[in-house]
């Protein structure tokens, strides 16, 4: 694994409130966390920074920078987007440029869709019940 590991969306709630100083980095779009929701955690565990932006969803060129301005190399990250591609190569690059202890979170927010292809209900955050602040 390119990065310190992956976490079910439980696994990183527990991590979090393990530790005070670990911290959440969201990286889908503002629009999805505005339009979706965003996860309920204290907001000194939680930054926003944008792995694609909206609208267009091509790669956000200042990831890094952004990523700079809210975490530290040496601090605790974990990864998340909408169903756990995004954050996955978040916690690689971040990790290639030495973020040292980046995580991955499974599933993501969302998780993936079900039979009526509606998400929310299989994996992810949302459906294993975890705080969360909807739009």
């Amino acid at each position: 694994m390119p990065y310190a590991g992956a976490l079910s969306p439980t696994e990183a709630l527990a991590l979090l409130q393990a530790d005070p100083a670990a911290k959440l980095i969201d990286v889908r779009t503002t629009a999805e966390r505005d339009w979706i929701g965003r996860v309920g955690i204290p907001e000194a565990q939680h930054a926003a920074v944008q792995w694609n932006v909206y609208p267009g969803g091509t790669p956000n060129p200042a990831f890094l920078e952004q990523l700079a301005q809210v975490a530290a190399p040496n601090q605790v990250l974990v990864f998340l987007c909408r169903s756990g591609v995004r954050s996955r190569h978040a916690a690689k690059l971040a990790t290639e440029h030495g973020y040292q202890h980046c995580f991955d979170i499974l599933e993501g927010f969302e998780g993936d869709t079900d039979a009526a292809g509606h998400r929310k209900t299989v994996g992810g955050w949302c459906a294993a019940g975890l705080p969360w602040i909807g739009a």
